[in-house]
């Protein structure tokens, strides 16, 4: 039976869906694991070595925790106990972390609100939280290769267990050029967010704000609580910690049958955008273009020709394409392409087969969107599924 020690921030989703990835595996393997919980706090009440003492004490196997970067992890491994990382402030070089690839996440949120047409983004999070700095290099990256001449605002601060900077964060808020498409950190961050633009109407009305009509957010970890406890209901980036906490599980087991296993990352893969109330809004500076995009997304489920879009707007099919791709950069047939293919790759991750999502996106034939599809993700939806 394995002795496991957790040493985590227990209040976000994060933690406890890797908990229950790990109970997964567990149960799969028919075993029985010992399981303890320790707040992140214990290590400042109690010390480090205090914790490596109990945790020998108890025949300890393993402890996976949030280290700070002066932590004298050696203290577990010196006493045969396996030690990993759930990233917090930094990624360590010399034991196995569990982690992710946070630029990506950025990317992935900036690609979301670049579909939406907008022309203001700005990020706000922990300047002392890895996963928050990379996130922000990778939204800001894509939103300015994308579009050079984007207004960007980033406003990173310190950590917190009692939250936030009011006056700092509202003042922020006021300053940036509405619409604007705000990243937070990750959702306890986002819901900061929502918090202050409400605080801000009740105190002021001519700083109130509409989200997400003038400010539109979007989080990562999908945290239901706190993303229900926003208002309106915060949008976020899914991740699949549960999976991640599986693979960590079985990496422990076979740490404890070989102790010379070769140590490697633990990599937390994105899921797919969990849409709410704070981010449903398309933007653009053309009213005209504002209305083809709104006209796009809501048949996107149906065959759309660049006819039936014309129509829609007092515009001559090439003055509209023209106009379409200055605002978006890419054609018409081109945008329609992106929005079809990201919501199959949605519904593969959520487990739909390739005819299923072929048939709910109204495609005509599985060939055809397959060889469309592997032009947009380098791979067919059957390689993309593996």
């Amino acid at each position: 039976m394995a002795k496991l020690i957790l040493i985590s921030d227990f209040s976000e989703a994060a933690s406890r869906r890797l908990v229950t990835g790990i109970s997964q595996y567990v149960h799969e393997m028919h075993e029985a694991w010992n399981f303890s919980f320790l707040p992140i706090e214990a290590k400042e009440h109690i010390g480090l070595e205090a914790i490596v003492k109990q945790a020998k004490s108890v025949s300890a196997d393993a402890v996976i925790g949030h280290f700070e970067p002066t932590d004298d992890l050696n203290l577990f491994r010196d006493n045969g106990i396996i030690v990993i990382a759930q990233d917090y402030k930094t990624r360590f070089s010399d034991i196995p972390n569990i982690t992710s690839n946070y630029y990506e996440s950025g990317r992935i949120c900036a690609d979301y609100f670049l579909k939406k047409g907008f022309e203001s983004f700005a990020f706000y999070g922990p300047e002392d939280r890895v996963s928050a700095v990379e996130r922000q290099q990778g939204f800001k990256d894509t939103v300015l290769a994308a579009k050079p001449d984007a207004k960007f605002s980033s406003l990173m601060t310190r950590s917190s267990i009692w939250g936030y900077d009011s006056n700092e964060l509202t003042g922020w808020i006021r300053s940036l050029p509405k619409p604007v498409a705000i990243m937070a950190g990750n959702d306890r961050w986002g819901y900061y967010v929502t918090e202050a633009v409400e605080r801000l109407g009740h105190n002021n009305p001519k700083n109130r704000f509409r989200i997400p009509e003038d400010i539109a957010v979007v989080g990562v970890d999908n945290d239901e609580p706190i993303c229900k406890l926003s208002s309106p209901n915060l949008s976020s980036l899914d991740l699949e910690f549960e999976k991640a906490g599986y693979k960590v599980a079985r990496f422990i087991n076979e740490m404890i049958l070989n102790p010379q296993c070769e140590p490697r990352n633990i990599y937390i893969e994105s899921a797919s955008f969990k849409t709410r109330q704070s981010s449903e809004i398309l933007v653009n500076d053309d009213p005209h273009i504002e209305t083809v995009l709104k006209y796009i997304h809501a048949n996107i489920n149906h065959k759309i020709l660049v006819n039936d879009i014309v129509k829609q707007v007092p515009l001559s099919r090439r003055l509209l394409e023209t106009r379409f791709r200055e605002k978006m950069g890419v054609s018409i047939c081109t945008y329609i392409k992106n929005i079809r293919i990201e919501k199959m790759t949605n519904m593969l991750r959520n487990g739909k087969t390739v005819s299923e999502a072929t048939f709910a996106l109204g495609f005509g034939d599985i060939k055809n969107i397959s060889r469309i599809f592997k032009s947009v993700e380098g791979v067919p939806p059957s390689k993309y599924i593996k």
